[in-house]
């Protein structure tokens, strides 16, 4: 009687967790941009980042790529699970930027779950990758 059990945890996921699964909603993240006069700014929600070498950021003219990889210390095994929204894994955003910004001189910090990128803007197209400070 396996196979009724296997269908009823397959509907219980669909209904718990709907059409759209949660986890799959990191892989690419959420990110606002706005310019503050002299500096594009660009603030990304990824929970979880635990060290400056689990983030990248790329600026390669201009477009901004943020990619990474989220870790979680304790694993449970699939069939202990009973509701897993939470991401796990690579993830990866690129967005085309409203200016050319000046790579050499952009800083990124992260705090709270919040990476933050301010990028001077610039007049010629640039590329970099940098270093985050991480708090």
């Amino acid at each position: 009687m396996r196979q009724p059990d296997s269908l009823r945890h397959g509907m219980n996921s669909l209904f718990n967790e709907g059409f759209f699964n949660y986890s799959q909603a990191l892989q690419s993240p959420k990110v606002d941009i706005y310019d503050s006069g002299n500096e594009v700014v660009a603030s990304c929600e990824i929970p979880g980042i635990e060290k400056k070498d689990d983030v990248r950021i790329d600026i390669r003219d201009d477009i901004l790529t943020i990619s990474g990889t989220i870790r979680r210390s304790e694993e449970v095994r699939d069939e202990q699970m009973h509701r897993k929204e939470r991401f796990t894994g690579r993830f990866q955003r690129s967005i085309r930027l409203p200016h050319n910004v000046s790579p050499d001189k952009t800083t990124a910090s992260y705090k709270n779950g919040i990476l933050e990128i301010k990028m001077p803007r610039a007049t010629t197209g640039n590329q970099k990758a940098m270093e985050v400070s991480f708090h």
